[in-house]
């Protein structure tokens, strides 16, 4: 599907990182290259250009295996095309003169921010490393006794020190449904809704974590029905998406409304409205007058699941109108 953060282009090299011998050979080879995460953002170029900055092992002081996570092996996305493997490390485990000298390089920037300039192959790249390093930072400490963990397995797996209990990077699941509906009118409207802090006059499908003992397609319906009291059937499947802000995979479907009376007052949502293909066509244009007020209408930024799911489905390309 192309989706922005879905095409790490890494080989994860999952058995051969287990090897120490192999790790070692491939950390000190003079072709890898390194990720510096500071405080979950990136590393970019100073212009404006924000040109990911990835370093050799000779511009890091003093790094020390036991510090990086293995990312995998092979990118065509960055300019050397002999690459061996990628690590990330997080900038507070690097030495002073070697912080001196990234702040120097580059500049710190989220990844979101920088995004609409990068390679699809280096979005995600730089995924994956802000991923792992959130994972790192979250999880210090064994969830069954409480004591220190240990990084193991290259960065993808933790121990702890004391019961060797071990744990695994976590990808919370949520869904993000674009919800239609044919109206009597003859016309097809899908349902869209807002947050209070979101810029005004923005709108997104709806979406939601999924619960425990819960199918995709229950948490579809669920979703939907407590955010906006209207009840869908026929939850469909479409993609999926890498959403490492800070930690989920996005499960992108369709589902058609058997109601149409939307209720918010039981939820945290700000606004939810219908919108036919030719409002959404609109949601670019400079203004738009709604109730003697001037707003805006837009969707989300070009990276996320829920800008391709309107858009896909106003082209109708998805869903059942």
């Amino acid at each position: 599907m192309g989706l922005t953060y879905a095409n790490m282009p890494l080989d994860r090299c999952s058995n051969q990182r287990k090897n120490k011998r192999w790790l070692t050979s491939e950390f000190n080879h003079q072709d890898t290259l390194f990720c510096v995460i500071n405080d979950g953002m990136s590393l970019f170029s100073h212009d404006n250009n924000f040109t990911p900055i990835y370093l050799s092992k000779a511009q890091l002081d003093s790094l020390s295996i036991n510090s990086c996570i293995y990312l995998g092996k092979g990118a065509e996305s960055v300019e050397s095309t002999s690459v061996r493997s990628m690590f990330t490390v997080n900038f507070e485990k690097l030495r002073f003169s070697s912080q001196e000298q990234l702040l120097k390089l580059g500049q710190w920037k989220n990844l979101r921010e920088a995004t609409p300039n990068l390679t699809v192959l280096d979005a995600s790249i730089q995924a994956l490393a802000k991923a792992l390093d959130y994972w790192h930072s979250t999880h210090q400490y064994c969830g069954k006794c409480g004591n220190v963990s240990s990084s193991v397995e290259a960065g993808h797996a933790r121990r702890c020190t004391e019961c060797r209990n071990m744990s695994f990077p976590r990808t919370d699941p949520a869904v993000i449904m674009l919800v239609e509906h044919m109206f009597p009118d003859g016309i097809a409207r899908c349902l869209l809704g807002r947050q209070a802090t979101w810029k005004a006059g923005m709108y997104s499908t709806l979406a939601g974590f999924v619960d425990p003992g819960e199918t995709l397609e229950e948490a579809v319906i669920r979703e939907v029905s407590e955010e906006t009291a209207v009840v869908v059937e026929n939850p469909q499947y479409i993609t999926s998406q890498p959403w490492p802000f800070p930690a989920s995979v996005m499960l992108g479907f369709t589902a058609v409304a058997t109601s149409t009376i939307i209720d918010i007052s039981q939820d945290d949502i700000d606004d939810c409205q219908w919108f036919s293909r030719e409002q959404l066509a609109d949601f670019y244009a400079e203004t738009k007058t709604n109730n003697d007020e001037t707003t805006q209408y837009r969707i989300g930024s070009g990276d996320s699941i829920s800008s391709y799911l309107i858009t896909a489905w106003k082209n109708k390309e998805i869903g059942q109108y």
